[in-house]
């Protein structure tokens, strides 16, 4: 049995697709089980909170495998998750961490992810840590302003990275999870194309056939505000303001072939996503 955390999230509502698509036998936690309405059917649903320890008990009931997805600041959910995983005697471990471990100096995001890969290899459960770049379902926290205004603010100006499609993370989490030679392992996950955030932009523009301005003089502070108009924790704040400072500085960019390597095809391309989502930039129809 494998139980799926963060499973209404963009990349477990695709591991749950991957593990359908595969046959195996798999339950999601869920705080709201109305929520997995669009999700396959025959996955068992278990009502619990990685917030909330004492819910997990019947959740991990059973469970040989986990993938282990925990958002947010600080440990508290991913020391409950291996709590509950090493009574339940869990076996094997798929995590979502980040390749902001890898930064030297490591940001404040690369510490947070750090200490949970820590407290995993602490249990002693064997692991197999996911580690990717920057989500392609970033861009939609441009959402708002792109509907509302016409614009998205650009904090990074030339840096560029590679984003990756969620879907081919969860390509990757099912593989780890349901075959043998995955213990042990760290995969850095990229797409395959670098970008700008204008570059992106252009292809927003391009799929919803609008046009769309891109202010390249917001600053990371701007950013922020942008994407929590009624405030953020200022750990957070801060964090992702340090993240948007450093991604500006990298104008080469960072990615990897292994998830070409691991599933023997090249990632999705942001066209593609793009294409899937296009009605989520574009601008409601009034009555």
């Amino acid at each position: 049995m494998i139980l799926v955390t963060g499973a209404t999230g963009n990349i477990g509502r695709e591991l749950a697709r991957e593990l359908d698509t595969k046959n195996a036998t798999f339950r999601l936690l869920v705080r709201d089980p109305a929520r997995t309405a669009a999700l396959p059917k025959r996955a068992e649903r278990a009502v619990g909170d990685l917030g909330e320890p004492s819910t997990l008990t019947p959740a991990f009931d059973g469970v040989d495998k986990l993938f282990l997805l925990t958002q947010g600041i600080g440990t508290d959910y991913t020391a409950a998750a291996v709590a509950a995983a090493k009574a339940a005697g869990v076996s094997h471990i798929v995590h979502l961490s980040s390749t902001n471990v890898l930064g030297d100096p490591m940001p404040a995001m690369g510490r947070w992810h750090h200490e949970r890969e820590e407290i995993i290899r602490a249990s002693g459960i064997p692991v197999t840590f996911l580690r990717p770049g920057g989500f392609m379902t970033n861009t939609l926290d441009w959402v708002p302003t792109i509907r509302e205004g016409g614009y998205v603010l650009d904090p990074v100006g030339p840096g560029r990275y590679a984003p990756i499609d969620p879907a081919d993370i969860a390509a990757v989490a099912a593989l780890a999870l349901t075959e043998d030679g995955h213990q042990g392992k760290e995969y850095v996950l990229t797409g395959n194309e670098m970008f700008t955030v204008t570059e992106q932009v252009q292809i927003i523009a391009q799929t919803i056939g609008r046009d769309i301005e891109v202010r390249e003089t917001a600053t990371p502070a701007e950013a922020v505000r942008s994407r929590f108009p009624h405030g953020a924790p200022q750990a957070l704040a801060d964090a992702i303001t340090e993240g948007f400072t450093l991604m500006r500085a990298d104008t080469a960019g960072f990615r990897t072939d292994t998830l070409e390597q691991l599933l023997g095809r090249r990632p999705r391309t942001f066209a593609d996503w793009c294409a899937r989502n296009a009605d989520a930039f574009r601008q409601p129809e009034t009555a």
